[in-house]
């Protein structure tokens, strides 16, 4: 075979520019508290998910609702003509409307173990689209719930049997009328008392006062329903739920195993991780977070008290006891301290929507792994640097095992997490992109904005050493401002097409879009 001429030769990527950073703007707030308003512990949002599509969002509380809202903004609804007519597409970004809300769960007590089980909805994940219904499972401690949503026809009544303008308010014929009928009953018939009586005479043509019931209105109401209940099946706190991408099976995790369910089969599950040791003195770490690869439906992964992140394949055993890679960052030797292996659990973990990088989230940064390259993350971001000299502080108030959430943009270009005094942050995911903004959950979040020293930019590759960014001020927090513990930004989501995010801050939901 010819060699190849110059011309053939693939010739090498032009550099790409470095994107700018993200102007994030208010959007919208649901149930946003007033100044000096007390905020009820059962109001406060515990879990935050879009749907697939980003049309649906889903919010649980510690009170056990699922409260349900839709995008109404005129997406998708401009007619093929207005479309065409248009010379430019209109930016727009979206908006939600309340939908719907049930309770999904309700305060219970095991006799058993003498144990009481809160209502609080720990994970809501959406199923699958069918028939133009909702469907979605939620979680508490012990129970899962899977719950179809579907808007059903209410029929209205608007004309009675008897004709009230006639009749006085013990439901008897006025002494007045004497064209009406007295003592009629719903089908047209009278009572045998008044019938008997030879005073009563009928009008010609009947009563003027039967009406026959009229269905004037359909409207459409969303309504709720609990499809399936899978109980029993985990005997430490339920942290987390995933669906599977074969649309038949979810997973769901405790602190020491993972069970695989078909959700249409709620009387038993199949145990695939188990951690528990047999003498449980000897038990060293557990499981934080458990989440299925969005498109390989025998793929999972699962995290660690002891920040390890370990992929599975269901097609190796039933019991997948032994990962098929294992995901970790050694701490440098003489570090370690008393609170090494605290600020090193897991909080969370996330695919991005690729399916090739992994986001985890500990106490103190963000984590970007690639599935190909298990040596260590291909970018490290940090969160809660600031926070080192407060360890002592953090612990004696039980702040530093708050479990913060995570998650990637549709485009996998950025990652956001949150953080104290209701701030959350957004970093650049891609190489060479140091973008790192601190938010609040406000109606003006971008107040906290102060302008911050850079460091040079490095000139390794993102796959030979990781990238660290966002810890540059050892100041309060990364912008200089003072942290209230009490305070906490837990749970966020980023719509899955669309930089738009939603945040929960105590019992109100702040929506941002760039």
């Amino acid at each position: 075979m010819d060699p190849k001429s110059p011309d053939d030769r693939p010739q090498a990527a032009a550099p790409q520019s470095q994107p700018q950073p993200l102007e994030w703007r208010f959007a919208q707030v649901f149930g946003e508290r007033g100044a000096g308003e007390d905020v009820q512990e059962v109001d406060i949002i515990s879990a935050i998910e879009f749907d697939k599509s980003g049309d649906h969002l889903a919010t649980g509380d510690r009170g056990g609702r699922v409260v349900l809202f839709e995008r109404t903004d005129a997406r998708g609804s401009a007619s093929r003509t207005e479309l065409e007519r248009q010379d430019y597409p209109v930016a727009r970004h979206p908006e939600f409307r309340y939908k719907t809300e049930f309770q999904s769960h309700e305060p219970e007590f095991d006799y058993l173990k003498s144990l009481e089980i809160e209502e609080k909805i720990n994970k809501i994940k959406w199923g699958q689209t069918a028939n133009n219904a909702l469907f979605i499972l939620s979680t508490n401690d012990k129970t899962i719930k899977y719950w179809k949503v579907q808007d059903k026809k209410v029929k209205r009544v608007s004309v009675m049997n008897l004709d009230t303008s006639q009749s006085s308010d013990n439901g008897t014929t006025s002494s007045s009328s004497t064209s009406s009928c007295r003592g009629l009953l719903p089908n047209g018939g009278c009572s045998e008392k008044l019938c008997a009586n030879k005073d009563l005479s009928l009008p010609p043509g009947g009563c003027a006062s039967l009406r026959l019931p009229v269905v004037t209105g359909q409207d459409l109401n969303p309504v709720a329903r609990c499809r399936r209940v899978y109980a029993h099946a985990h005997d430490y706190h339920i942290n987390s739920i995933s669906n599977n991408s074969d649309g038949e099976t979810f997973i769901s995790a405790d602190d020491l195993r993972i069970n695989l369910w078909n959700l249409e089969i709620n009387s038993q599950s199949f145990n695939i991780v188990d951690v528990k040791p047999t003498n449980m003195e000897d038990l060293t770490e557990v499981i934080t977070c458990a989440e299925f690869h969005p498109t390989h439906c025998n793929t999972l992964a699962y995290s660690s008290s002891k920040g390890a992140i370990r992929l599975i394949d269901l097609r190796q055993s039933a019991l997948c006891d032994n990962h098929s890679k294992l995901f970790e960052e050694h701490e440098a030797a003489g570090s370690k301290s008393f609170f090494t292996e605290i600020i090193a659990s897991v909080s969370d973990i996330k695919f991005a929507r690729d399916g090739r990088h992994i986001l985890s989230r500990d106490y103190m940064t963000l984590k970007l792994w690639d599935l190909n390259m298990d040596s260590g993350p291909v970018a490290t971001f940090q969160v809660h640097e600031h926070l080192r000299p407060k360890l002592c502080d953090l612990y004696e108030n039980d702040s530093i095992f708050d479990k913060f959430e995570c998650c990637l943009s549709g485009d996998g270009l950025r990652v956001a997490t949150g953080s104290y005094s209701n701030l959350f942050r957004v970093f650049g995911g891609s190489s060479g992109n140091t973008e790192a903004t601190t938010l609040e959950a406000s109606r003006n979040p971008m107040r906290r904005q102060v302008a911050n020293p850079t460091r040079p930019a490095r000139t390794l590759s993102s796959l030979t050493r990781a990238v660290r960014r966002g810890g540059e001020n050892a100041g309060a927090d990364g912008n200089g401002n003072s942290n209230d513990f009490s305070t906490k930004l837990l749970h966020l989501a980023w719509h899955p097409t669309e930089n738009s995010i939603a945040c929960a801050a105590g019992n109100s939901l702040y929506m941002y879009y760039a």
